[in-house]
């Protein structure tokens, strides 16, 4: 603890963002660079904690509290506050693989349970990690370490997203020939084609998969196992298998006029722009495109966001967002305690850019959809709502109750269903025989992470459900872990 009242003395700073109004014309990232000196002061907010919740991860009561990967947040926030960053550095990747992305795209739990956010802002910490690992790679720090020797043993991994490759990297350290398999024609899963360029610029994904390659990895694209593969004919082939394939099969809003056209899962919106903008800034003209249409996004989080933002950027004639939940409130509820992810309205920078060009957050709250209209051609021209509100009902669940004249009619050209995943896709699991869970994903305890069948284990969204980026890499270095174990008879992995 380098400064014993910095957490008295400065006041909260994060990295900002470039003015709304000149990113939303373009497609490079949100972030600035932050001071080093306005880091530094942020290093020495940390108060040393006698217990550093934020680096204490888990679950607690379904929630998710602090850093899933247990980063060592306030050695690293006291070498920032030094000035020594390349040992910074160097205890940041002791339990990160891939700090570039949670420093740009993980939503931080562990500011949520920063115990200065008891009763200030707390710590920046995510600044922090992203200003650590971008330094290391201006000064060359971040170079290839492949194993000094090699077991033998052979390992395929299903899926390139943050789970498959922190799974890639563990069990390559180990010595083990790992081959990645992808379905897409570029390695990152979610990383490279669900997250969009201006919140992870893909050559960031680029620069670290390069790393994984010259450190002996195989990358192996446009290779759907259970389809272009049998998954059988993959368990042959190699001594274990990771299966890390993501939860991909998105939640359908089935009502009336689902059909037609101009209706769209948010992933297929957001996988077909990034693959336009890499391979020809879009000049191919391969994407769906959102420009002069009236756009609705149906639900909130991450990827209803990374929906607005994209569709400002095409130049929409209008944008409006659906939640069906109530509207958070300001502060944190009772039922919402330190440290828990408070549950508080904030505009992401979506719905930043938005308020900035429309004035207003694009969100309405407890809305629900009810059938979709079409223009005589097939096209949608507009959607039917009713506001709802949230009761009790007798299993003592809140359910939503539709409010009664409340029906509203919204003109939409294209519209957007970004209401999460309901678990993995099929064949992969059906071919190998993986039993499920009463969620679909693929059954395997989180620390141990064995599926029924010898040899193959589960990890990331196929296993635990649509979930954060850092509980990827948690469980992708978890799996490693006991794969190796299992091929070993022991292991040094952490």
């Amino acid at each position: 603890m380098g400064k014993p009242t910095g957490f008295m003395e400065f006041d909260r700073k994060t990295t900002p963002y470039r003015e709304p109004t000149e990113r939303i014309n373009d497609w490079e990232e949100l972030n600035l660079k932050m001071p080093e000196e306005d880091l530094r002061e942020q290093g020495a907010r940390c108060m040393d904690c006698g217990i550093p919740f934020c680096q204490t991860g888990g679950d607690w009561g379904g929630k998710s509290l602090g850093c899933p990967i247990y980063n060592l947040i306030p050695e690293w926030n006291d070498l920032v506050y030094r000035g020594k960053w390349k040992e910074a550095l160097q205890r940041l990747h002791k339990t990160n693989n891939f700090p570039e992305f949670t420093g740009r795209a993980c939503p931080a739990p562990c500011e949520s349970s920063c115990v200065l956010g008891i009763t200030d802002p707390p710590v920046a910490i995510k600044s922090i990690e992203q200003a650590i690992i971008d330094r290391g790679f201006e000064e060359g720090w971040v170079v290839p370490n492949p194993p000094d020797q090699r077991t033998g043993k052979t390992v395929g991994i299903v899926g390139s997203g943050p789970a498959g490759l922190a799974a890639a990297a563990q069990l390559n350290k180990a010595g083990h020939k790992v081959t990645v398999y992808e379905r897409a024609d570029r390695i990152g899963g979610l990383l490279t084609y669900g997250i969009p360029n201006m919140k992870l610029d893909k050559s960031v994904v680029q620069r670290r998969v390069d790393i994984l390659k010259e450190e002996g990895i195989e990358f192996v694209v446009n290779t759907e196992i259970g389809k272009d593969i049998p998954a059988t004919e993959l368990q042959m082939k190699h001594d274990a298998l990771v299966l890390a394939g993501g939860a991909t099969n998105p939640r359908d809003l089935p009502i009336e006029g689902r059909e037609l056209n101009g209706i769209h899962f948010a992933m297929e919106f957001l996988h077909a722009d990034t693959k336009s903008l890499l391979d020809s800034n879009h000049e191919d003209e391969n994407f769906i495109s959102a420009k002069d249409k009236h756009v609705i996004v149906i639900g909130g989080g991450d990827t209803g966001t990374d929906c607005v933002s994209t569709s400002l950027r095409h130049e929409c004639k209008s944008l409006t967002q659906f939640e069906i939940l109530p509207k958070p409130p300001n502060e944190r509820s009772e039922g919402n305690p330190w440290p828990e992810w408070p549950n508080v309205y904030k505009l992401d920078y979506g719905q930043e850019e938005a308020r900035k060009k429309y004035g207003d957050d694009p969100r309405e709250y407890e809305v629900m959809t009810k059938k979709f209209v079409e223009d005589g051609n097939g096209n949608v021209k507009e959607l039917h709502t009713v506001q709802v509100k949230w009761e009790t009902g007798n299993n003592g669940r809140m359910k939503p109750v539709e409010v009664e004249g409340s029906h509203k009619v919204w003109k939409a050209d294209l519209v957007l269903l970004a209401m999460g995943f309901l678990g993995p896709e099929n064949p992969v699991l059906e071919q190998l025989k993986v039993e499920r869970d009463d969620r679909s994903n693929a059954k395997a305890e989180h620390g141990a992470y064995d599926t029924n069948v010898e040899g193959v284990f589960a990890a990331g969204d196929m296993r635990r459900g649509q979930s954060l980026i850092v509980w990827a890499i948690n469980e992708g270095r978890g799996a490693a872990r006991e794969c190796d174990r299992w091929l070993m008879g022991s292991t040094e992995l952490p």
